[in-house]
């Protein structure tokens, strides 16, 4: 009996864990992938490699390490991330629905796909520099995200591709694919665009992983509303709704957050697609998500958000929208001597903007384009409302905040009277857009009438209805890991 065959749009982590699912399972299995090799990987190449699962013991993330004899292991507090934690953060995010089926597949999965993961050959690596801080010589780590892959995005991508081509897999580059091809109602191919002309490539099955629109300027119009045409793209130009498109003609329903979307704080003056002028791996220092440490202003010299909300893994993919929304559609980071340990390499970055004085007046002539005079006084009035009763603890939400500001800050308020003070210019980036096709339990796509389509599968990015109003951090690779194998294995067994 011949082999089944399956081909397999895109080479992100979701991508390349259905190829590996579908060699796994016996398939031939091609991906075709727009870009060059060099800028393969799609958005997961720009990430941090860090990836949210369920977990109840010490033994349990113990496993997954790439170095168990690591010396700080025997200091470190992982505490737990039970599913039943997992399943409410998933809720806040939801809009008031409840958990979709799909959405309790990522959570019940996701702890059982990271084992998965480590049986090819990826291992993980506590996340100490952006996810644990000190406390009474223990770190201690916060927020339900304790693990990230060997040399983050990249090296994510890179092990994924090892084992994919370990396996058996084949990829073909600069393969840009404009159509499935469909016949008596089941996809049996696709037809795509190379440097040496068109080429159609027939399969039993074909898996859409090749991202969302955040690429496309026209569809972010369409979709997310005008503003969004003045969003930077963090991650791939690559993404530009090719695979929904695609899957549309062939009768897929449309689902999800249509107007949703991932989009972060970040250097103001970076460039498109995260400046591909520098390596892959310095690209993600563009984020500026530390905001919980000090105070954002706005054009107006206000504040705009409580930063310290929560945790920024649960507020960071909304606070991008936030800063659009604001006149001029940007804001300034401001921090005080006191934090300067505790920001992240983002911001000690050799590209990082920002400008330092040593006194909050003469910081806001530095400002540009912030109103200085209401600036001054946004922050003389935050330093007032400081109570400080509580202390200061960044590993909790500690309850310090201020009283009886238009936005008071509920955690981490501290005064900004220690210089030098340093302040940095942040817009809206935008990394991944939320609405894509409907899928069954199987990863199939659903028609019109909510009926499979016979041959195609969906994955990553190109599947709506599992993100909302956001989402806790390191979900999205989860995600993209757990339907990718998912649709990896259906594909190959059709």
């Amino acid at each position: 009996m011949s082999k089944k065959s399956v081909v397999i749009l895109g080479s992100g982590n979701a991508a390349l864990c259905a190829g590996i699912a579908a060699l796994e399972a016996g398939a031939n299995t091609t991906i075709l992938e727009k870009a060059h090799a060099a800028e393969a990987g799609g958005n997961s190449r720009y990430t941090a490699g860090a990836m949210r699962f369920a977990y109840s013991s010490r033994d349990e993330i113990l496993a997954l390490l790439r170095d168990p004899s690591d010396s700080r292991l025997q200091d470190t507090e992982f505490g737990a991330y039970p599913k039943e934690k997992f399943t409410a953060d998933m809720l806040h995010f939801n809009e008031g629905r409840s958990l979709s089926d799909l959405q309790h597949r990522l959570i019940d999965k996701s702890y059982e796909t990271m084992v998965w993961l480590t049986t090819h050959n990826i291992r993980f690596d506590p996340i100490y520099s952006r996810q644990t801080f000190e406390k009474n010589g223990k770190y201690v780590f916060w927020g339900g995200l304790t693990l990230e892959s060997k040399g983050e995005g990249v090296g994510l991508i890179d092990a994924e591709m090892q084992e994919f081509d370990r396996l058996g897999g084949h990829i073909r580059y600069q393969a840009d694919c404009r159509a499935l091809l469909v016949e008596n109602g089941a996809v049996v191919g696709v037809q795509f665009e190379t440097p040496a002309g068109s080429e159609a490539l027939g399969c039993d099955s074909v898996v859409l992983a090749c991202g969302g629109f955040e690429a496309s300027t026209e569809l972010r119009r369409r979709m997310l509303g005008e503003r969004w045409a003045r969003a930077m793209v963090r991650g791939t130009p690559h993404n530009t709704g090719a695979g929904l498109t695609m899957a549309q003609k062939a009768g897929a329903q449309l689902f999800g957050k249509l107007d949703g979307c991932h989009a972060v704080p970040m250097d103001r003056h970076m460039p498109n697609y995260g400046n591909q002028a520098i390596p892959f791996i310095e690209r993600k220092n563009y984020r500026k998500i530390c905001y919980f440490l000090g105070v954002m202003l706005n054009a107006d010299g206000r504040r705009f958000v409580d930063e310290g909300q929560n945790f920024r893994n649960y507020t960071y993919a909304q606070f991008g929208r936030a800063i659009l929304e604001q006149p001029g559609s940007f804001a300034w980071q401001v921090f005080d001597q006191k934090v300067a340990s505790l920001l992240y390499d983002e911001y000690r970055f050799r590209f990082a903007s920002s400008v330092e004085a040593g006194t909050l007046e003469e910081l806001v002539h530095l400002l540009d384009g912030v109103d200085g005079a209401s600036a001054l006084k946004t922050m003389q009035e935050f330093n007032e409302a400081v109570d400080e009763t509580l202390a200061f603890d960044p590993s909790s939400l500690d309850g310090r905040r201020t009283q009886g500001l238009a936005i008071d800050k509920t955690n981490w308020a501290n005064r900004l009277d220690t210089p030098p003070f340093r302040a940095y210019p942040v817009i809206c980036g935008i990394t991944f857009t939320y609405a894509g096709v409907k899928i069954d339990l199987s990863a199939a796509v659903l028609d019109q009438s909510g009926a499979p389509i016979p041959g195609l599968y969906a994955c990553g990015e190109m599947v709506g209805g599992i993100f909302f109003d956001g989402y806790p951090g390191g979900s999205g690779l989860t995600s993209g890991a757990v339907f990718g194998r998912l649709a990896g294995q259906s594909a190959a067994e059709r």
